[in-house]
């Protein structure tokens, strides 16, 4: 089955490296106009050139609603129409047990995890989902499922990023779509603390399917929500761990 989005435009934030520029790539390559954001400048300029098909770029804070206005309007008058919206960038500046978190992180952590996709969701419903329909796909975690000793600030926010993702997809049919993807740990930049040297491969052994995620598995997920095949999906979050949430655990 070949998926195509010819005629779509799709937005997607992070999307100059990592997980976000793998959906942008997958996105391209089927026949999608794209536009991807990020802070740099000149990560975004190369990063458009290798996902090709003309894809463009705007920097800014993912944080700021003036930043979301600034994409949805250049996406609009480069495209002509905002049709997916990939919510992906994220931050974790705080690790660590939630209870001894300091504000200033907490905020940060809140802002671009959880309000920033909901400011950025209304901006392109507003500008033309709201008239054309569409699909909105937010970048959760495994981490949303469970608890952490470390990152338990982060996975609130992913969480809660699921349950919006449940009260859009409510609220936005049958014009709008949305669902979320929650991976596991995956090999990017983000997340290396998480996966380099030997822990990496601890992590992988204890999943069934014996590997860590790569960004690659993430975008053929978003380009089956994005296109025809996911027609009839919507207020879900779809977990892609390696198995991870099945695995057999030693007793005792």
């Amino acid at each position: 089955m070949e998926l195509r989005l010819d005629g779509k435009v799709a937005l997607v934030t992070g999307g100059s490296r990592g997980i976000g520029k793998a959906i942008a790539t997958a996105f391209a390559n089927a026949g999608a106009k794209v536009m991807i954001v990020s802070r740099k400048a000149e990560t975004l300029e190369e990063a458009a050139a290798e996902i090709g098909n003309g894809c463009q770029w705007i920097a800014g804070n993912t944080g700021e609603i003036e930043t979301a206005q600034a994409a949805v309007a250049a996406t609009m008058e480069a495209f002509g129409s905002v049709d997916i919206l990939v919510n992906n960038a994220a931050t974790n500046p705080y690790a660590g047990p939630m209870i001894d978190v300091d504000l200033p992180r907490w905020d940060k952590t809140i802002l671009v995890n959880l309000t920033a996709p909901l400011f950025w969701t209304q901006t392109a419903w507003e500008a033309s989902m709201k008239d054309t329909g569409g699909v909105v796909i937010n970048i959760s975690s495994v981490g949303g499922l469970s608890t952490s000793p470390v990152l338990g600030v982060y996975d609130l926010t992913k969480s809660a990023l699921i349950h919006m993702t449940e009260q859009l997809g409510a609220e936005l049919g049958p014009g709008v779509r949305v669902n979320a993807i929650c991976p596991g740990l995956i090999k990017t930049d983000f997340a290396r603390l998480l996966w380099e040297g030997e822990k990496g491969k601890e992590v992988a052994e204890m999943y069934p399917l014996k590997r860590l995620g790569e960004v690659e598995d993430i975008a053929g997920a978003a380009l089956y929500l994005a296109a025809d095949t996911g027609s009839w999906i919507t207020g879900q979050h779809i977990v892609l761990d390696g198995g991870g949430l099945v695995r057999f655990t030693a007793e005792e």
